[in-house]
Parts: C-alpha cells; structure tokens; sequence
C-alpha cells in the first residue's frame, strides 16, 4: 500500500469548479464547460474514492484493536480477524484508485482519433494486413458505439489498403486508442504460397488526436493546395473532374493527400482535417520529449518505428512486447481489444502513480 499525498489541494480545486459550474452562464462556452465537467468528475470521484479509503483505514484499526483485546470474546475476535485480510485488499485497492484520480487525464483523451494504417514491409500481404487491421478496428468501433469515416484510401490491387486514412468519432476515441500507434508484424500463410511457409509482414499505425481550429491555427498562405484527377481501379472509379486535393504544410513539409469523394470541396475540407491533426501531433511529440526522461519506463514512445506488437496465426496468439502481454488473438482480430487495450491503460496508470509518488518524496 503506498501513502496518500495530501487531498487538500484537490478539495481546494473542486470547491472551485462546483463554484464556476454554479454560475449563470457557465454554459455559454460549450467547451469550456464540458472540460470543467469532466474535471470536476473527476476529482468528485477521487474525493469519494479517498472517503471510502479513510473509512476502510479505521475499520482496520478497529479490527486490529479488537483482535488484540482480550476483554472481548473469542468468537468475535475470531471474526474480526478474518474480516481484516478482506479488510486490508480493499484499503489497497481504494489507494490505487485514489493514486489514479489524483493523475490529470491528457488534454486529447476525449477527442475523436484520426487514425492512419499503412502497408509496411512484405508486399501484398502488407496491404492485406492493414486490410484486416482496418477491419478489426472498425468492429472495435462497432462494440463503444463509435462512428468510422474514411477520409481517404489507396486500395491495393490483391485486397487491404496501401494507406487508410479514418476518423474515429465516439466518446474517449483517443483515450482508448493512443496506444495502438506503431509498427503491427503479422506472421501466417499467405493464400498465395503454395509451400506452407509462414511469411513476416508489417503494418503501420498512426493514431492522431483531432484536432480544431483553436488547437492549430494554419495561416493560409502556408499551405500549397493543388488539384488533380483521382486515380482509381477504372470504370466508375476514376473521376472525370479535378476532385483531388493535394495539401501540404510548407513550414514543415507534411502533406496531405484526399481523393475519396467526388466533391473537391470535401476533399480539402477532409485534407484540412487530416492535417491539423498531424500537426496537433507533431505539437504534442515535441512536448512529450521534454519529459522523456520523467516518463521513462512507460508504453513506448508511440512512435511508428517502433515494433508494439506481433500477430502470430498459426500459434493464434497475439503478443504486445511493450508489456509482455499474450493473449488468443481470434477474439482480438475481430474487435474484441478491451482486453489488451485494459492492460496497455493499467500500465501506463502504474507507470504514472510511481512518477507522483516520486515527486510526492523528492
């Protein structure tokens, strides 16, 4: 069990959000109060939490102070001490949990994602890969209520997409989802071979929050816009007109391709959106390397470079390294993901709750 810093500051901190949320146009900006919302949650949760954990702490006492009395009798002591191991996991458990509320969520947790899966090392069966990881997402989505929109796609001939670009829009869509950027490594028997040999492909995945007007302002004379004609599979999937949009970022060279519709207003509009949301990025990468160091020893750095995991079909097991963690991989394929997507978030909460019980001894 591991010793509560002072609530103090927090109680300081919630009288003053429930004083704000009291006021007669608290909700004149929407956003602002939706972020004090969920702060004022949150350290509503983290008073409860240490309440119950105060409370479980005198049980205890009291119990303990039973036990060791000898004036009380020797059934109830009996009781009293069977109750304390129950006793004892639940204060543990309540510290925990209290540890958790006093860590502030990241500002992005509760965007939407932009998310980006492209084909990596191994040929067509890259392309199939990101293929099935677009899919296993996407029924991931299904299972929070989430939508999925594309915002643009290159398909590839034998099936799976060269690049997929999507919006993830739900409720925590980026808190869920942050730690799946990286580099997916796929082991199996293609269709194609003959001989039975197992074949190592890769995929990447980038996972952005999205971002708004307030968050990246893009002056418009640094972005070159060009159109184009679609490329497509032929037939009805070339289009006849310049829909197509190229965008990209002078100052920093990101750019931006969108062709899935036929309006080019839409495909700027979704190019805009894409790139903000990489720029927010890059924003938060340069921010995060300040605390390298602070956050050693967390999930990763989240960058694509970075092998996160391993798909392995015929041993049907999937492993994510940054953790050790193994699990059936048929379930997870199809969008079952709570599990490791639990584990990945309880790693990075212990990683945190041992960076504040550091600052709370230095």
């Amino acid at each position: 069990m591991h010793k509560i810093p002072d609530i103090a500051p927090f109680r300081a901190k919630l009288a003053e959000l429930d004083g704000q949320m009291a006021e007669p146009d608290f909700y004149s900006d929407q956003r602002r109060a939706a972020e004090v919302a969920r702060e004022q949650q949150r350290l509503s949760s983290l008073v409860e939490k240490f309440e119950a954990y105060h409370a479980a702490v005198q049980q205890i006492k009291e119990n303990e102070a039973m036990v060791e009395d000898d004036s009380v009798e020797a059934e109830l002591r009996e009781m009293a001490a069977e109750e304390l191991e129950s006793l004892t996991a639940g204060r543990d458990k309540l510290s925990r949990d209290v540890l958790r509320f006093m860590i502030p969520p990241d500002a992005t947790d509760s965007r939407n994602s932009v998310m980006e899966i492209r084909g990596g090392a191994g040929g067509d069966e890259a392309n199939i890969f990101a293929g099935d990881l677009f899919r296993m997402y996407s029924r991931y989505a299904e299972t929070r209520g989430w939508r999925v929109e594309v915002l643009s796609s290159s398909p590839a001939d034998v099936g799976g997409f060269k690049e997929i670009i999507f919006n993830m829009t739900g409720e925590d869509a980026y808190k869920y989802l942050k730690f799946e950027s990286g580099v997916h490594r796929v082991q199996r028997v293609p269709a194609t071979e003959t001989q039975g040999r197992i074949h190592t492909s890769t995929a990447t995945v980038a996972v952005l929050p999205e971002a708004e007007e307030v968050d990246i302002e893009i002056n418009p004379n640094d972005l070159e816009i060009s159109t184009m004609r679609a490329s497509g599979a032929g037939g009805q999937h070339v289009n006849t007109t310049d829909s197509a949009v190229m965008m990209v970022h002078k100052p920093t060279g990101v750019t931006v391709y969108c062709a899935d519709e036929r309006s080019q207003i839409k495909n700027r509009a979704r190019a805009l959106t894409v790139m903000r949301s990489r720029l927010l990025k890059a924003k938060e990468d340069e921010e995060h390397a300040k605390y390298a160091a602070e956050r050693k020893g967390q999930i990763g750095s989240g960058d694509r470079s970075e092998r996160i995991r391993t798909y392995n079909y015929p041993q049907g097991r999937l492993t994510d390294h940054r953790i050790g963690l193994s699990l059936s991989l048929p379930p997870i394929i199809d969008g079952d993901l709570s599990d490791v997507i639990d584990a990945l978030q309880n790693h990075d909460y212990e990683a945190r709750i041992e960076n504040l019980l550091k600052k709370q001894k230095g």
